[in-house]
């Protein structure tokens, strides 16, 4: 069936995953190599746990019986509110099974932001975990139903964390059988997954089942991944890049994926040795980290993903690091690295051959050798690019150009070589330990807060987190005239309304704001001075 676009792009009447999805790969592995290990859980607390294709299967399918006797039809959404544990992953894929669409929302979201996602997608019941349950069952308020896991990651859950109303996750196994495997629909909707955009709320990213395994394919390819192959996972399931960098890829071969609760330098190495890990997608900050750790003789990685290719480190770790560039609504690399061709330090790749890659110049003409411009994509929505924005065909409509080309707000400049090099973001995002954050979220609460006359929210560099938000703040009468307590105030008020990593680690009251054209705030006179000062500290 169609998938509703703009009018310049339309689905394929026939696609690579025609008569094929999520479900069918998943049993085709389940058949082939029942007994080979799928999902390897390694918790911080509590036992270890293996998986086969088989086993997995198995699970997902019951989970999928529990979702449809609590009434969950074809196309209706399940919040999955969770940290990385195996449930993530079994309630994800027992929607698809179902024909239910999985919302993963970030577990580091504040009330606010839950009761918004819940409301918008629609959600009719949560899976969540037991630190969570109150949170959810308080934010999410049309849900028919609340699921909690039995233990918080591994580690045992604290007295009280279940409210009345819930059940356990072991109670939604079903019986199998209740579900057969329906008729393939490679265009209908499998997943949702929100992002910060340049607007104070999120936009709910919905990928098809035909969106997943294109994501599954690619990534497998481009990382030239085996059925022998062990993926380490600790970056977070309600990602892009766990889910699609990681498992989804992983799954399309039939290797293994070793999944942790989080990133931990000090268990980094013993895990790897002791599955015998072949790959792992790294972010800046894993890197830093694992450089306090000792590197073993002899480890079994042969490639690791990042943003940016051949890293001064590689040497260090003795893996050779490839780069990438992608987004959740390109659901893999549009820009890759090749492991065979080395590409230059620091570079994120070359376009992949699966997409078409535009970069554009200031004036509006195609950037030349040593040029930095805006980066756009084009491909085919619902296949491999996300099918829409949910609920809002205007930003879905917005977010292409006159070409059919999908507007990226990401910056690169152009190599004599070909090679791509990541410049900048749209400023008014900012990067907080691999979260995206949009400054205008952070804008939004800060003068609901009353008596501040502007605000501008920049990034600092961090040796650890990449950057972190400062607020500044203009009040009637300069800094002299501002209430005592109005800090206070301020943070308590992003507190109660953000997730952690969003809430400003510096607010200054200031004198006046410096402008640029049309009277705007000039934010990178702002994010100057911080360097300044950091540089001169």
């Amino acid at each position: 069936m169609p998938v509703p676009t703009s009018p310049r792009l339309r689905s394929p009447a026939i696609h690579p995953f025609s008569g094929f999805d999520v479900p069918r790969l998943l049993a085709h592995h389940a058949a082939t190599r029942p007994d080979h290990p799928f999902l390897i859980w390694e918790p911080f607390e509590g036992p270890s746990r293996v998986w086969t294709y088989a086993g997995f299967a198995d699970e997902v399918a019951r989970v999928a019986a529990g979702l449809k006797a609590r009434g969950v039809k074809f196309g209706e959404r399940v919040l999955l509110h969770l940290d990385n544990c195996p449930e993530a992953l079994i309630a994800w894929y027992a929607c698809a099974h179902l024909g239910a669409v999985a919302v993963t929302t970030n577990a580091r979201s504040a009330a606010d932001e839950l009761t918004y996602f819940a409301a918008h997608a629609g959600a009719v019941g949560a899976i969540t975990q037991p630190r969570f349950a109150e949170l959810v069952q308080s934010s999410c308020h049309d849900i028919k139903w609340l699921a909690i896991t039995e233990t918080d990651n591994g580690a045992p859950a604290a007295q009280g964390h279940r409210p009345g109303k819930a059940e356990s996750f072991a109670a939604l196994h079903g019986d199998p059988a209740t579900v057969p495997m329906r008729a393939p629909d490679p265009m209908a909707n499998v997943g949702i997954q929100y992002t910060s955009g340049t607007t104070s709320r999120p936009k709910g990213v919905v990928w098809t089942h035909a969106n997943a395994l294109w994501g599954a394919k690619l990534c497998a390819m481009h990382e030239t991944l085996t059925p022998e192959d062990v993926h380490l996972v600790y970056l977070p399931l309600f990602h892009t890049n766990a889910q699609s960098y990681s498992v989804l890829a992983t799954l399309w071969v039939g290797g293994t994926v070793v999944v942790q609760p989080r990133f931990s330098a000090s268990r980094f190495w013993e895990v790897s040795l002791r599955h015998r890990c072949t790959w792992t997608s790294m972010v800046p900050f894993c890197v830093r980290a694992l450089m306090g750790q000792e590197v073993p003789k002899a480890h079994h990685y042969r490639l690791w993903g990042n943003g940016i290719a051949s890293l001064p480190t590689d040497a260090h770790f003795r893996v050779r690091t490839m780069g990438w560039w992608g987004m959740t609504e390109t659901i893999t690399h549009g820009i890759v690295s090749d492991p065979f061709v080395p590409a230059p330090p620091m570079t994120i790749g070359k376009p992949s051959p699966a997409y078409e890659i535009a970069i554009i110049r200031e004036d509006g003409l195609p950037a030349e050798a040593g040029d930095t411009g805006a980066l756009l994509i084009r491909g085919i929505p619902g296949l491999s690019l996300f099918k829409e924005y949910l609920n809002n065909p205007e930003a879905t409509a917005s977010s292409y150009d006159e070409q059919g080309f999908f507007i990226t707000g990401d910056r690169v400049t152009l190599l004599e070589d070909g090679y791509i090099r990541f410049a900048d973001r749209d400023k008014d995002m900012l990067k907080v330990g691999g979260e995206n954050v949009a400054a205008s979220e952070i804008e939004t609460v800060i003068m609901a807060v009353g008596g501040i006359q502007e605000c501008a929210v920049v990034g600092r560099k961090d040796p650890m987190l990449d950057e972190v938000p400062v607020a500044f703040l203009l009040v009637p009468g300069g800094e002299a005239a501002a209430p005592g307590d109005l800090k206070e105030r301020v943070m308590a008020a992003c507190r109660k309304s953000l997730a952690d990593f969003k809430v400003p680690r510096d607010i200054r009251i200031v004198d006046a704001l410096p402008r640029s054209t049309l009277e705007k705030i000039a934010k990178a006179e702002l994010r100057n001075a911080l360097e300044s000062e950091d540089a001169g500290s």
